[in-house]
This record gives C-alpha cells, sequence and structure tokens, in this order.
C-alpha cells in the first residue's frame, strides 16, 4: 500500500480547520495549523506536504505573503498551494495565482469541490489520484 498524501490546512478560523480535518482525514493525512508561521516552522524541519491548503485573510502572515514565500523557497516551491478566501473579487483571484497559487476557491466551499480540485492538482503533479472519499 502506497503512502497517503498529506495535506497542511492553515487557516485562523477553527471551523475550517475543522471541515478540512473531518473531511479529509479518511484519505489523507492532514496537519492543520491557525497560523502560516507554524506551518513553515513544520516545513523547515522537513515535514512536508503534498498539497497546502491556505486562507488569505490571516493576523501576521497573510496568505498572500505565506504564497510569496512558499513560491521563493528553493525547498518548498514546487508544492501545490491552495487558496481559500471569503472574497469573491476577480483582482484578489487573478493577484493570488499571478503569486503562484495553483487554485483558488471562495469560502463558504464545498468540501466535495475541494476535493476534485485536490485530485485535478494531484494527476497534474503526476501523482496517483485517490479515490473519491465518498464512494
Amino acid at each position: 500500500m502506497r503512502n497517503r498524501y498529506k495535506i497542511f490546512g492553515i487557516d485562523d478560523e477553527p471551523s475550517v480547520l475543522l471541515i478540512i480535518q473531518h473531511y479529509f482525514k479518511s484519505k489523507f493525512d492532514v496537519k492543520v495549523f491557525d497560523k502560516p508561521a507554524d506551518a513553515i516552522a513544520n516545513m523547515q524541519e522537513g515535514d512536508l506536504p503534498d498539497i497546502i491548503i491556505c486562507d488569505l485573510n490571516m493576523p501576521e502572515i497573510s496568505g498572500a505573503e505565506f504564497v510569496e514565500m512558499v513560491r521563493s523557497s528553493g525547498f518548498f516551491s514546487s508544492i501545490p498551494l491552495i487558496v481559500l478566501s471569503a472574497t469573491d473579487s476577480s483582482e484578489k483571484k487573478i493577484d493570488i495565482l499571478n503569486m503562484g497559487a495553483d487554485d483558488f476557491m471562495v469560502k463558504p466551499f464545498n468540501p466535495k469541490e475541494l476535493e476534485a480540485r485536490i485530485n485535478s492538482i494531484l494527476r497534474r503533479t503526476g501523482k496517483f489520484a485517490t479515490d473519491s472519499i465518498n464512494e
């Protein structure tokens, strides 16, 4: 049996982290963080995710700053990133995608759609896609 894919969820809203943790735990190894700095510290210790789901509007380090930090790092730049935001602004989406995010979803989101987007990214990056969780 192959190793499970690892997801890092980063959001300052506990309810969003709970949704990510609960929905994806059956198919993925899920780690959640309420601060981007904690996720970065984990990654610097060698704990690398296969995909990162990150909120845009967070205190201390914003989602945009986090995307820039990950993309400018030689070690983390290839990790796929999905950004979540309550902002539905086309301009903001374009900015984040141009910064290097792989996808952008507006909150509230459907976990099934997020799963489909994760599977799409895993397929594109050459990783084997997981079966749908609810089959």
